[in-house]
């Protein structure tokens, strides 16, 4: 969630690098991608990981900085694995962490406000409407849906809960007991499909289907006091210092609303299924790269550019035109051996052209 401050993130950064390339390299960057085994048997949801179902499924490497690898390495590793059927996404975590704690124990509270895991997904790989799920080492579950993401304005609807949502977490050690050292804890979520599919297409995904799904680790830095764990401050005002944003595909910015830099979730019917970038979706970041450089030139120029002003470098794949006016501007990206042509604006709408 994280309102107002990563609501305005992207657009800050924008606005202090209209012109910083290495910014725009990091948003450009293609999103890594996880193909999800069918389970043959439902995990049994109980937070070890330990039974034979989670067997076929890979890990995905240790979770990176939000920003990628212009940031340290986090300090603790983190890691996930998925399986699918009919009726649920599974979703297993691993946390390393010494000292696991948690204070936040109501359905729907801000769970980020304790070190927490974090699962955000876009069934209609559309970087629009998309649900985030949160929990803490507590077990405590903050969930919302966003018909937006927060920088067109979105508001979080918290009302929403997923149904038939099954959680469990493990603790490798003890919980809120400083001065011991624990190894960390696992989570296990059985997300019904159902739940996140609510006008999204066909409830159930198929061999082959490609949704959109990030993961995000919350953590602060902490320090014991009169036998508690508390949140290190700054001495200069007093307040927490910022979080770590640990994900698994990096955003390029501390901005985890921003659907279209999420992993690619490719589901798998058997074992021999590989992910390949489709066309499509190669043609779609190369447009988001167009919207990215129109919103560095609106914060440089308080105006929109046409397609020569605005100079993106030529891909020989690729025929860019755009309609822009100071306030606005629509590009459209035609494959040059297909004709297949999407179109963006300033508000993110990203569509197929007929």
């Amino acid at each position: 969630m994280k309102k107002p401050l990563l609501a305005i993130a992207l657009l800050t950064v924008l606005r202090a690098s209209a012109q910083d390339d290495a910014l725009l390299e990091r948003l450009t960057r293609t999103p890594l991608h996880y193909v999800v085994p069918r389970a043959d048997v439902p995990p049994r949801i109980d937070g070890t990981l330990g039974d034979l179902a989670w067997q076929q499924a890979p890990w995905t490497d240790f979770f990176t900085d939000i920003e990628g690898d212009i940031r340290p390495t986090p300090l603790y590793h983190t890691r996930v694995k998925m399986l699918w059927d009919d009726h649920y996404l599974y979703v297993g975590a691993e946390l390393e962490e010494p000292q696991v704690w948690g204070n936040v124990s109501h359905h729907d509270e801000v769970v980020f406000h304790d070190n927490d895991f974090e699962v955000f997904v876009n069934p209609d790989n559309n970087a629009k409407h998309y649900f985030e799920i949160e929990i803490n080492a507590l077990a405590t579950i903050f969930d919302l849906f966003l018909p937006e993401p927060y920088r067109y304005g979105g508001n979080a609807l918290v009302s929403w809960d997923a149904d038939g949502l099954k959680k469990a977490v493990h603790i490798n050690g003890t919980l809120n007991r400083p001065g011991d050292t624990d190894q960390g804890w696992t989570v296990e979520l059985a997300i019904p499909i159902t739940s996140i599919s609510i006008g999204n297409g066909p409830e159930v995904p198929q061999p082959g289907s490609l949704w959109r799904i990030n993961f995000s680790r919350v953590e602060w830095d902490t320090e014991i006091r009169d036998g508690r764990y508390v949140k290190r401050t700054d001495p200069a005002t007093g307040r927490p210092l910022p979080e770590h944003n640990w994900v698994w595909s990096p955003q390029g910015v501390v901005d985890m609303h921003l659907p279209e830099r999420w992993g690619y979730l490719l589901f798998a019917g058997d074992s021999a299924m590989t992910f390949s970038l489709p066309a499509t979706e190669a043609l779609k970041n190369r447009l988001w790269e167009v919207f990215y450089r129109e919103q560095m030139y609106r914060h440089a120029h308080d105006a929109f550019a046409d397609a020569a002003t605005l100079a993106v470098p030529a891909d020989p794949r690729y025929a860019l035109s755009i309609e822009a006016t100071t306030h606005t501007f629509k590009a459209f990206l035609s494959a040059i051996d297909n004709g297949e042509t999407w179109s963006i604006d300033p508000m993110g709408n990203i569509r197929r052209e007929k």
